[in-house]
């Protein structure tokens, strides 16, 4: 039983490809009757020519592409674009080194390792970007003899 022509009009009708329409094999000697565009609209609507869903592309390799970036992978070089500078921003970076900086200055404060007065000076010191590091401060003091030995 040839129905190309019936395939071909249901296709028209359904404005899609006639890869997509599908006859019910139950009803195929009524779809064989069937010349005229209303013939296959009736047929349509009885549900004896169905339209296929549209294949999609699939997300099976995205969600995986992205299960492994959480994990941090799939960030080297060859992913990058743009400097340090452009993927974390300068204030996100300053933030981070400042509460080192501070945060190791008062573990030193409240160590009595350095003096109140020294202290301060240092917390604006590292307020105006002198200290490139946490590493920095503790150089720093040991050239300008600002720790205070322990008495034991």
């Amino acid at each position: 039983m040839r129905l190309k022509t019936q395939k071909k009009l249901a296709a028209s009708v359904l404005k899609a490809s006639s890869k997509r329409v599908v006859f019910n094999p139950e009803r195929l000697e009524d779809i064989k009757e069937a010349i005229t565009k209303t013939d296959i609209r009736g047929l349509i609507a009885d549900d004896a020519i169905i339209l296929k869903q549209k294949r999609g592309t699939s997300k099976v390799r995205v969600r995986e592409r992205n299960k492994q970036r959480r994990k941090g992978l799939r960030k080297g070089p060859s992913t990058r674009k743009g400097k340090i500078t452009t993927r974390t921003a300068n204030k996100d970076t300053w933030k981070i080194k400042i509460r080192t900086q501070r945060a190791f200055l008062k573990t030193l404060r409240g160590n009595a390792l350095i003096t109140k007065k020294t202290y301060s000076d240092l917390y604006l010191k590292a307020k105006g970007n002198f200290f490139r590091s946490k590493r920095h401060i503790q150089i720093y003091l040991e050239d300008h003899n600002l720790i205070k030995k322990s008495k034991k």
